[in-house]
């Protein structure tokens, strides 16, 4: 495992270009025997491990890396420039592959309940495609679920304790949406910004109009955030500017909130036309919250406890990340965990110099295979969301 996801670090790839990636999990999977079948929703792989009759569980992977320049010295640093696996989705995609070891070998043993494990190594799950859609629902679309009593997922997490697993029914990751705002003014020389509009000002005013009305229409007791991470304008330094494009994001657990943090942010920004701007707001695709089925978790846990005793399995406590194994959860019952796998010196996902703690690997693909083979023997008995 160390050895396959060490070679998926060096190499890694964006969402719906993972097809390096894809090629080592499909010669992987065939060296199991299976008869892994590629392109489904992208660049997706899947397999199944088939033993009679029963229901049919998945298992998720995502397999992408990020747009980010990676600072390590370890000798299995990014050798692509400006990407690197800086959230641990290639330990996801190496966990797996020996998860579909395990489950083969115990199928192969007659050790394993009847029904198919199915595995979804996934494409895209950082963020969407040029038709605005991540892996997660591509693959659906491809059939990826069809068939499928129940899911389960994991992350592995670069700030938690290494191989200490956490799982909690209910909403456990936020919904996410895309903010887009577009602050227009007038143009006007920099030495008489009086003549013109200055939409650099006024977006400026806007971000923070936009933090305060957050705090005055989302109930303290309620989860939601808005933040923005980017802002462009301007042409040189000597005008004002007559147009600024500002993105961000909103984050929250319910439907409601979204709505309210959309009109909090229309609210703060619609202000700036009473002083002669002309404004636009839109918030487009995201994922959805991501809200874990009790019985699934159930199952899951009772596995968890099995393999890891009661020192080893907590509950997990909802936090603002989005994850798009949401869509799978929308659709089956589906549970998510995480497995800490903190290195000496931890650095958040997304950070330049993020690692994983490798001996978190085992626990991860145990748990994996684990609960995959409680799934199937509770699945069939689940009532609908």
């Amino acid at each position: 495992m160390v050895a396959f996801r060490r070679d998926l670090h060096r190499h890694p790839e964006l969402g719906f270009q993972e097809h390096r990636t894809a090629a080592r999990v499909r010669d992987a999977l065939s060296a199991l025997g299976l008869e892994p079948r590629t392109g489904v929703g992208g660049t997706g792989v899947v397999a199944e491990v088939v033993h009679g009759t029963g229901p049919i569980v998945a298992l998720r992977a995502d397999m992408d890396a990020l747009p980010i320049q990676e600072e390590a010295e370890h000798d299995y640093a990014s050798t692509v420039p400006g990407v690197m696996h800086a959230c641990g989705h290639d330990g996801h995609t190496a966990a797996l592959v020996e998860a579909a070891r395990l489950l083969r070998d115990l199928r192969d043993q007659g050790d394993l309940p009847a029904g198919t494990v199915r595995f979804l190594f996934q494409p895209s799950e950082e963020g969407p495609g040029e038709d605005g859609r991540s892996g997660a629902p591509r693959m659906l679309e491809d059939g990826a679920l069809d068939g499928v009593a129940a899911a389960f997922g994991l992350h592995l997490g670069g700030n938690l304790p290494t191989g200490k697993v956490f799982l909690s029914p209910g909403p456990v990751m936020a919904g996410s949406g895309e903010l887009a705002v577009v602050v227009r003014g007038v143009s006007a020389h920099a030495a008489t910004p009086h003549e013109g509009v200055d939409a650099l000002v006024l977006a400026a005013q806007g971000v923070v109009a936009a933090q305060q009305a957050v705090a005055r229409r989302i109930d303290p007791m309620e989860q939601g955030v808005v933040t923005f991470g980017t802002i462009r304008g301007g042409s040189a330094r000597n005008v004002v500017p007559d147009r600024v494009e500002l993105g961000g994001t909103v984050r929250y657990f319910h439907a409601d909130v979204r709505t309210r943090l959309l009109e909090a942010v229309e609210g703060a920004f619609g202000g700036l036309e009473a002083m002669g701007a002309r404004v636009t707001v839109s918030l487009d695709g995201g994922y959805p919250p991501l809200v874990n089925h009790a019985e699934a978790t159930d199952s899951v846990h009772r596995a968890a406890m099995d393999l890891m005793g009661e020192d080893g399995v907590y509950p997990m406590q909802p936090f603002m990340g989005a994850e798009d194994f949401a869509f799978i959860a929308r659709e089956v019952p589906a549970t998510f965990a995480w497995v800490g796998a903190a290195p000496d010196e931890p650095r958040s996902h997304h950070h330049p110099r993020f690692d994983l703690n490798e001996r978190a690997l085992p626990v991860a693909a145990g748990l994996l295979a684990a609960g995959a083979v409680q799934l199937l023997r509770d699945a069939g008995g689940y009532r609908p969301r």
